[in-house]
Formats: C-alpha cells, sequence, structure tokens
C-alpha cells in the first residue's frame, strides 16, 4: 500500500487549503480513510474520517471548516479546509488500515500564518 500526499503549504488565517492523498496496492472503496495532524509538541490526533459509504466524522475544532471527501474513481481522499487558523498549523498524514496493517502517507506541511 502506498499513500502518496499532496497539497499543503503557507496559508493565512481565514485562507483555505486542499489537501490529497492517492492510494494504490489496496481496494480504495472498501476502505475508511483517515487524516490525523500532529502539531509541533504534541500528540498526532484524528482530524477526520471518511467510510466507504461516505459517512464522514470530525474533531470537534473542525467541524464546520473541514471537509473530507473521497474520489473512489481516482483511489483519492481529500481534506477540503477553509477559514484555517495558526492553531490548525501541523503536519497532516493521510491514514488508512488494510489487512491489519496501518498505512500512513508522508506527511504534508500546513502552516497558517500572517
Amino acid at each position: 500500500v502506498q499513500l502518496v500526499q499532496s497539497g499543503g503549504g503557507l496559508v493565512q488565517p481565514g485562507g483555505s487549503l486542499r489537501l490529497s492523498c492517492a492510494a494504490s496496492g489496496m481496494f480504495f472503496s472498501i476502505n475508511a480513510m483517515d487524516w490525523y495532524r500532529q502539531a509541533p509538541g504534541k500528540e498526532r490526533e484524528l482530524v477526520a474520517v471518511i467510510t466507504s459509504s461516505r459517512s464522514t466524522r470530525y474533531v470537534d475544532s473542525v467541524k464546520g471548516r473541514f471537509t473530507i471527501s473521497r474520489d473512489n474513481a481516482k483511489n483519492t481522499v481529500y481534506l477540503q479546509m477553509t477559514s484555517l487558523k495558526p492553531e490548525d498549523t501541523a503536519v497532516y498524514y493521510c491514514h488508512t488500515v488494510w489487512t491489519g496493517a496501518e498505512h500512513w502517507g508522508q506527511g504534508t506541511q500546513v502552516t497558517v500564518s500572517s
């Protein structure tokens, strides 16, 4: 399984970014996909989940601002982030579990700063 992330970067507070994660080596459409983040000095936290049936859930701090979605034809999961805040600054990771093993993307830095 390979998870390849793209997107991210530097954005001003209130701005938007979209992260992408392209998966290979797995049956993508039947698997839940997640986004985690890790801020400096903090533990990695689960940000958003999307199931195979497209049910979603979010950590409270991003509800109403972030949207997770998936395109099964492209084997890709997205995280649309709007109204970004400085506290959203972190390295973001795509994640899934396949055949009992965890798999992570390479990580993408998101920095929210003026």
